[in-house]
């Protein structure tokens, strides 16, 4: 007999702050750029093998209703950090998965995040043609710092 996932109702914190307005589609992905062990293999077949730190960065891709509370939140923390760069205070946060079992029990999938910046300029476009995209924000932030923890 297989398994049942039952998921819905996630949260996503940045500084405190449960996001709510989000678009359309993957809202929110989380991926990591970067091994977490380096291997190598020498001679005689012998390996070696190391903790790659960066291997704990992840990027978030946040898809952002425009213009809406957390559009503003989010680009008042960006601008603050273009502002003066020097004086930025790196985000924290959070993104926490729920995963039934079609028995009633709920495990918690939680990412804690800190040490986020802002990555890149907020696109945007103007469309005639009915295209939703033009309606949507855009973030990318680096953490280099996470940790998956299943409760």
């Amino acid at each position: 007999m297989g398994i049942n996932a039952l998921t819905g109702k996630d949260t996503i914190i940045i500084d405190d702050k449960v996001l709510l307005d989000f678009g359309d589609g993957d809202v929110a992905n989380f991926t990591y750029p970067n091994e977490s062990i380096g291997t190598k293999t020498g001679k005689n077949g012998n390996s070696i093998y190391a903790y790659n730190e960066t291997g704990r960065v992840v990027d978030m891709v946040l898809r952002i209703v425009a213009g809406s509370f957390d559009d503003k939140f989010l680009n008042s923390k960006k601008l603050a950090s273009e502002a003066d760069f020097p004086s930025t205070v790196l985000m924290k946060g959070s993104f926490v998965k729920r995963v039934g079992d079609g028995q009633g029990n709920v495990s918690n999938v939680k990412m804690t995040l800190g040490g986020g910046a802002f990555t890149k300029n907020i696109d945007a476009k103007d469309n005639a043609a009915g295209d939703t995209e033009q309606v949507i924000a855009v973030y990318n932030i680096k953490f280099t710092n996470s940790t998956r923890v299943i409760a």
